[in-house]
């Protein structure tokens, strides 16, 4: 079988397969970094009041303004609603701990969305930071993941 076609740009190189921000748009940045830091995530030093940093391992989580990303992206509107199709996953470290993580992000002035559930591959469960991004919290045995907590894709069991 031919290996497939590999798309590239009019310079001739592929773009790098990884992501390196995860951008939020929110109504307070201040409010934001407060829950994440009550979930217990430092910001980034380098950050400011308009735009808040989050390491992650090799990625940044990063706040802003919904109106100044808008602004950015060239959206007619800061706002939305609805089900947005996209979620942010937390790998739990043992099932006992997606309740745990839940709880926490209650506590830190999440909503809890679906609680921590048995499933057909492990248990897992749903929040919303206060600013409506959906979070879910999941433990499976066949992600793997280092001693730095960080994924292990190829490591994956089928």
């Amino acid at each position: 079988m031919p290996a497939p076609a590999v798309h590239t740009s009019p310079s001739g190189l592929p773009p790098s397969q990884r992501l390196h921000l995860i951008l939020l748009g929110v109504a307070d940045v201040a409010a934001a970094v407060g829950f994440y830091q009550a979930l217990g995530w430092q910001p980034s030093p380098s950050s400011n009041e308009g735009f808040a940093k989050f390491d992650l391992g090799g990625y940044a989580m990063c706040l802003l303004s919904r109106s100044a990303f808008a602004a950015d992206a060239l959206s007619p509107t800061a706002t939305g609603s609805g089900f947005a199709g996209i979620g942010l996953v937390y790998l739990a470290r043992s099932a006992e701990e997606v309740a745990q993580v839940l709880e926490r992000a209650v506590h830190a002035g999440g909503t809890l969305v679906k609680p921590a559930t048995r499933t057909d591959w492990g248990v897992a469960g749903y929040f919303k930071d206060p600013d409506g991004h959906l979070f879910e919290v999941d433990y499976e045995d066949g992600w793997v993941l280092d001693h730095d907590h960080r994924l292990q894709l190829d490591g994956i069991q089928p």
